[in-house]
């Protein structure tokens, strides 16, 4: 007699034919050259678009020759390392980045301030939506809170469908205002319901910058340093915009090009950006260094710690999986200037903070890290540290959880996702449609009486 299955164990049989079903021969890529990842075989992405809202750039030419440089930047023409020099000490960093990115110039000071006034504006949520929404069924992935209440806004515009540029701008900006206390908001709300923690609502200051609501809104006393906010603030502007070729930017052209509304395309867009191997990458930074700290006690012993980062690559230690987090970029190989300049804050931000010592252990991991990787992987172009390497660093230091550690990074992009949003309507393309070989077998149809197992 035939053994009668658990509900649990039909469900692994299917679980073992979707990955049969689903496996495709490596192999059949490099036959049929097929850009995986939509990059050729040099790791170089595939030429999808055109962008005037920022350039990438790493490789110079040197007497016709193509020589790796010291990686650039540029939001809409201006070079950020400039950009970020010209803020100095200056509040609303990232609110005039966002004036760049989404108009493709600088603003005058009347422009600013009138730009900055119309965010402020904009940033109250709808009446009741703090309860109805944001406190109702809350998530532990703060990722998930914000495509909740950004698909759920949706009902709450009254011509959401309406992709008229004027339309979408002003969508735009409300969401670029309303992000950061949706963030903040769905954080109280995951430590109250799920860890049964005090729970402090604050409303926004209209006067304040997105950094100093951030910190206002997120902390007990509602108290900062004004070296905390600019740091801040300027890792809002570092993580403002990258290209139109990063996964989550991509996400929102590809979207886009569809004809549908603002509120799908940015959830889309917080998806992608949700993903460890996107938005997510400076948690996986932080979760190394404590593994580190673990198993190299003395953080000043080099060749310890070179020997542990070796192994790591060998998938040994930590999580096996042969990587060191926040070393290598796809594009910059010299340096990541963000990297650079957040590393400069960091290091302002460790002395304030007494943390010099853990900063000089991030340098040495940061350089023994590319040493490992280039001798480990014989790798003929150097490795530098990208902007996770040192932003969850940055963030541990301003006292954010590590719940919202991505979300800030969603704060910032939002952005760079609502200026491409508005460069894809303007320049109304065709609906973005890469090819797909079928590399499977044409079957003939079976009876169901005449099917085997």
């Amino acid at each position: 007699m035939k053994k009668e299955l658990t509900l649990d164990e039909k469900f692994d049989r299917l679980v073992e034919y979707s990955m049969r079903s689903g496996r495709i021969d490596v192999g059949l890529y490099g036959e049929y050259d097929v850009k995986r990842g939509l990059r050729d075989s040099s790791g170089k992405g595939v030429l999808t678009g055109l962008t005037e809202i920022s350039d990438v750039v790493s490789f110079g030419y040197i007497d016709g020759e193509k020589v790796p440089i010291d990686g650039e930047l540029y939001f809409q023409g201006v070079n950020v390392q400039e950009l970020v020099k010209g803020f100095s000490s200056r509040r609303f960093a990232f609110e005039e980045t966002t004036y760049l990115l989404l108009f493709g110039k600088l603003p005058t000071k009347d422009q600013l301030a009138e730009f900055i006034e119309l965010l402020g504006e904009y940033r109250d949520l709808p009446d009741t939506f703090v309860r109805d929404v944001i406190m109702k069924a809350p998530s532990s992935n703060m990722m998930n809170t914000l495509q909740k209440c950004v698909l759920t806004l949706y009902s709450y515009d009254e011509n959401p469908e309406d992709i008229s540029i004027s339309n979408v701008l002003k969508q735009s900006l409300h969401l670029i205002a309303q992000f950061p206390l949706i963030s903040v908001y769905g954080y109280h709300a995951y430590r109250h319901y799920r860890l049964d923690k005090s729970l402090i609502i604050r409303n926004p200051k209209p006067d304040l910058s997105t950094a100093e609501n951030v910190l206002r809104l997120l902390r007990k006393d509602g108290k900062y340093t004004e070296l905390e906010a600019q740091v801040l603030d300027v890792a809002l502007v570092l993580h403002a915009e990258h290209g139109g070729g990063n996964n989550s930017t991509f996400t929102t052209h590809v979207v886009s090009s569809t004809g549908t509304d603002t509120y799908s395309a940015v959830a889309a867009s917080l998806g992608s950006l949700k993903g460890p191997k996107h938005g997510g990458a400076n948690l996986k930074v932080q979760e190394m260094i404590q593994d580190i700290k673990a198993h190299v006690p003395d953080w000043s012993d080099e060749e310890a710690l070179r020997t542990y980062l070796a192994r790591m690559l060998k998938k040994e230690v930590f999580d096996h999986a042969g990587l060191i987090y926040g070393i290598g970029h796809a594009v910059y190989t010299e340096s990541d200037p963000r990297a650079v300049i957040l590393k400069e804050y960091a290091k302002r931000l460790s002395e304030e903070k007494g943390l010099e010592e853990e900063f000089a252990l991030y340098e040495r991991i940061e350089r023994l890290g590319g040493e490992c990787l280039m001798s480990g992987r014989r790798l003929l172009k150097p490795v530098c540290a990208n902007v996770d390497f040192y932003s969850g660093f940055v963030y541990t230091m301003l006292g954010l959880p590590q719940e919202l550690f991505t979300p800030i990074f969603a704060i910032s992009r939002i952005s760079g996702w609502c200026a491409h949003r508005i460069e894809e309507l303007v320049n109304a393309g065709k609906i973005v449609r890469p090819a797909y070989k079928y590399v499977g077998h044409h079957v003939p149809y079976e009876e169901l009486s005449e099917r085997e197992g």
